[in-house]
């Protein structure tokens, strides 16, 4: 059997507020193969996005071990950490992110560019192409459609090849149609590039079609099945 690129052995996330420390994590235990898609579900509040932050490098955990594409993340300093993230790791919000003052084809190149990749526009303009926006190079984040910014962070997440994609209710910001439009973009990516993939979602048909569902309450793990689509 692989060694999974993610695993996480009791991790816990404790975070200060004014009413003292709050427990957001509690003792996660989770392995992800290289190439699974896994869906982490529950209820608002459960964790999820905090475990994914925490799955990114984003966030610190508390305590426990966070082993990330063969990175100890809790033994790394912050700049190892942005590098192992900037090679390694792709990550879609559902907020979009992306430079307001950038084009389509600079905000894809960009991490490309901090990866001091001499070719970086070429390969935007041809993830732009990959996700049917090549069009839309030109255009800045707020002359374009909301599955159309969708699309563009989607190809700037890809755009350094990563193992790992990592995505938080990517469709949260869109309509039905452009949703499932963009879903199967992410998927059949997902799937010519063998990547890993995280998703976080309250939709439970989009759950359905990863090959694993792991469930969250009150930041723990609840449950994990098989999918059934």
């Amino acid at each position: 059997m692989a060694e999974p690129i993610i695993a996480l052995d009791d991790v816990s996330l404790t975070l200060a507020s004014r009413a003292g420390p709050v427990e957001i994590l509690k003792g996660i235990r989770l392995d992800i193969a290289p190439g699974e898609s896994v869906a982490i579900v529950g209820p608002s509040g459960s964790g999820k996005t905090s475990l994914l932050m925490i799955m990114a490098g984003l966030e610190r955990a508390t305590s426990g071990s966070v082993r990330v594409a063969g990175g100890d993340f809790m033994r790394l300093g912050e700049d190892d950490l942005a590098v192992l993230r900037g090679r390694n790791i792709g990550i879609v919000f559902q907020s979009f992110h992306l430079v307001p003052t950038m084009t389509a084809l600079e905000n894809v190149a960009l991490p490309l560019e901090f990866a001091g990749k001499p070719d970086a526009f070429d390969i935007a303009g041809e993830l732009l192409a990959e996700v049917g926006v090549a069009h839309r190079a030109d255009h800045f984040p707020a002359q374009l459609s909301g599955g159309e910014q969708q699309r563009v962070a989607l190809a700037r997440a890809l755009s350094p090849n990563p193992q790992i994609v990592l995505a938080d209710e990517p469709t949260g910001n869109l309509d039905g149609k452009t949703g499932e439009q963009v879903v199967d973009l992410l998927f059949g990516l997902q799937r010519r590039r063998q990547a890993t993939l995280v998703l976080v979602t309250h939709d439970l048909a989009l759950a359905g079609r990863c090959g694993r569902v792991v469930r969250m309450a009150d930041g723990k793990v609840a449950g994990r099945e098989l999918a059934t689509a």
